[in-house]
C-alpha cells in the first residue's frame, strides 16, 4: 500500500469512528438488533428544538432525551408503529419527519395548488365576458358635455 493510499484509509477510518463515538455509549442499548432498530427510528422522529434536524442528527439535550425515550420503547419490546404512536400521541404529528398520510396532511398539501388554480379560473372567467357596451349618452347630457368642453355636435 503505498504513502498516500494508507493516509485516506487511515482519515475514513477516523471518520468512522469519530461518527461512531459521536453518541454517548452509556446510552446504547446492549442488544445490538435493538440498537441498530432504534438508530433508524431516530432518523424519522424530529428534534423539537431544532426543528429541521432527526433526533439522530441533532446534540440538544431534548433530543438526547427523546433517543433514550425511544431506546427505552425498543428495550421493552414495542413496535416501530407503537413507538411513533405513542410519539405523535405525545407531541403531536409534527414530531414524524415523514408523517402519516390524512386528511389534514392532504389539505396542507393541495390546498395552496387549489387556491391557485381557483384564481386562474377567476381570471379566466373575467377574460371571457366581455364587458358592457355603455349606454347612449342622453339629449341632456350631450348637451351638458357641450356646454362644459365648448363642443360642437356638427
Amino acid at each position: 500500500m503505498t504513502h498516500g493510499l494508507r493516509r485516506v484509509a487511515f482519515a475514513l477510518c477516523a471518520v468512522v469512528l469519530l461518527g461512531a463515538a459521536a453518541a454517548d455509549p452509556a446510552d446504547r442499548l446492549p442488544n445490538p438488533a435493538q440498537e441498530a432498530r432504534a438508530r433508524t427510528l431516530f432518523k424519522d422522529v424530529r428534534c423539537l428544538v431544532c426543528q429541521s434536524q432527526s433526533i439522530d442528527e441533532s446534540d440538544a439535550p431534548l433530543a438526547r432525551d427523546l433517543r433514550q425515550l425511544v431506546r427505552a420503547q425498543v428495550a421493552q419490546g414495542q413496535s416501530d408503529g407503537q413507538i411513533r404512536a405513542f410519539l405523535v400521541a405525545r407531541y403531536g404529528q409534527f414530531v414524524l419527519l415523514t408523517p402519516r398520510a390524512s386528511l389534514g396532511n392532504a389539505v396542507l398539501w393541495v390546498g395552496p395548488s387549489l387556491v391557485v388554480l381557483a384564481g386562474v379560473g377567476v381570471l379566466l372567467v373575467r377574460r371571457r365576458t366581455a364587458p358592457p357596451e355603455p349606454s347612449p349618452l342622453t339629449v341632456q347630457e350631450e348637451a351638458e358635455l357641450s356646454e362644459c368642453y365648448g363642443v360642437d355636435e356638427n
